[in-house]
């Protein structure tokens, strides 16, 4: 079985030394989906909610909080990110999904910072359509691929 890595012999927690590996570029990329009923799609999609334009403001969110993922995750390393995208799509009538693809070069990967960027999107959409739909859930939150450093690729099964 692997060992925690953030925990020392006595179980102590600890940030990982990652001094000694190489600066290699790192790229991560996840997912995540906000469901809701269609009517509040269908405002943002059509930009009809009065706090204005929802997935613009969702996508600033997002990057600004990969940005920010080690002053949120106790033991993630500051990393200087050198690309964060987030994307929005509509797969059904009461489906959001967000996808953010984060990129570093850097001596550890950016999956944290990929996982943190949906869901403080996916946040921020639902903070922006509470008022038409406290109903709403944040579903899925989840890595889909990674690549880069020690461990190499991982690309989740598509099904």
């Amino acid at each position: 079985m692997t060992t925690l890595s953030h925990f020392d012999g006595s179980g102590a927690s600890r940030m990982v030394d990652v001094g000694a590996k190489a600066e290699t570029h790192r790229v991560a990329r996840a997912s995540a989906l906000v469901r809701m009923q269609p009517a509040t799609l269908a405002l943002i999609r059509n930009k009809e909610l009065a706090k204005g334009d929802v997935l613009e403001v969702a996508r600033l969110a997002g990057i600004m909080a990969a940005k920010k993922t080690a002053d949120l995750i106790p033991l993630c390393h500051p990393l200087p990110l050198t690309s964060v995208t987030l994307d929005f799509r509509f797969p059904a009538a009461d489906v959001l999904r967000i996808e953010a693809v984060v990129s570093v070069f850097a001596r550890t990967g950016v999956e944290m910072e990929a996982l943190t960027a949906v869901t403080v999107s996916a946040l921020t959409v639902y903070d922006m359509c509470k008022s038409a739909d406290r109903g709403m859930t944040i579903e899925a939150v989840r890595l889909e691929e990674k690549d880069g450093g020690r461990s190499g690729h991982f690309a989740r099964d598509p099904s």
